[in-house]
């Protein structure tokens, strides 16, 4: 099977070298020359459009920022859909507007191709791993075809519904993850502040209900004031940002998704953009004027 990897960037990258490292003949294209050189280091084909690569792959891979990039690589000038002929598959692993995944998989199906939404979560450390949790939008049988070579990158592949539902269910994981990190940032700077150390504070509280993946991936970064972007605030921002104007389409008010958005948005005005999600402790130690930091 000839598999085509469209977007190369801190999730994209590894997670197409993990296809090669399965055996997979690999397409791969890019706007920025370093990554794609990298991946074909390693072992895959260089292609110079979406076009391109969709015409010498059996399934296409899209791993890009949000609804407008898909659209424009998959549906635009040279894009994915001029190469692609039925009985092909594109996967797009963005996460993006449910109604985006939607809009593209109507126009691909117009010319008989089939489409899965399959939005990931782990952040860059569990792209390198493969180990990423894949949530799955589209056709039982497009999911089963596809099923082996989602397992090389994630360790939990599940089919949530429909066209749409996989980014619907990422929209759901990325409010949980953003609350998450905003309370363990409160709670470190409160501690910290109160003169008790937060390292002490974490190795007390991660074995009990408190207790979370997002806690042991985050807070020994906070501890160390490591702030490298495995997933970065900006990106946040956007997923953040579509959840909410899926909320207004549905009906569903987000109180507290649009509070910690406001705080994003804090940070990226602070010059944070770029940062790891974990930064959302900065807003915290900026009100407070105090760090929440390992001792030395």
């Amino acid at each position: 099977m000839k598999i085509g990897f469209i977007g190369l960037g801190i999730m994209g990258k590894p997670m197409a070298k993990n296809l090669l490292k399965a055996g997979y003949e690999l397409t791969v294209f890019d706007r920025v020359p370093g990554p794609v050189q990298e991946v074909v280091t390693a072992g895959a084909k260089a292609a110079s459009s979406g076009r391109e690569v969709a015409e010498q792959s059996d399934i296409i891979i899209t791993m890009l920022p949000n609804s407008p990039h898909v659209k424009a690589a998959v549906l635009g000038e040279g894009g994915v859909l001029e190469g692609m002929k039925a009985g092909k598959i594109l996967i797009d692993m963005s996460s993006i507007a449910p109604l985006a995944a939607q809009e593209v998989a109507a126009k691909l199906a117009e010319k008989g191709i089939d489409m899965l939404d399959a939005p990931v979560s782990g952040g860059e450390p569990k792209a390198i791993e493969g180990t990423l949790s894949i949530m799955v939008g589209g056709k039982q049988t497009v999911f089963d075809t596809c099923l082996p070579v989602l397992q090389k990158l994630g360790s939990s592949v599940v089919l949530c519904g429909n066209i749409g539902a996989g980014n619907t269910t990422k929209l759901a994981n990325q409010i949980i993850v953003a609350l998450n990190i905003a309370a363990l940032s409160e709670a470190m700077v409160l501690a910290a502040k109160s003169g008790v150390d937060p390292e002490t504070v974490y190795k007390a509280i991660r074995g009990g209900l408190a207790g979370s993946t997002v806690m042991d991936a985050k807070a020994p970064m906070i501890l160390a004031g490591n702030f490298k972007p495995g997933f970065r605030i900006e990106l946040h921002i956007k997923d953040l940002a579509n959840a909410i104007e899926t909320g207004h389409d549905v009906g569903v008010p987000l109180p507290l998704t649009s509070q910690v958005m406001e705080m994003m948005q804090a940070l990226k005005i602070d010059g944070k953009a770029g940062n790891d999600h974990s930064s959302l402790v900065q807003y915290y130690e900026k009100m407070a004027q105090f760090e929440a930091r390992r001792k030395p």
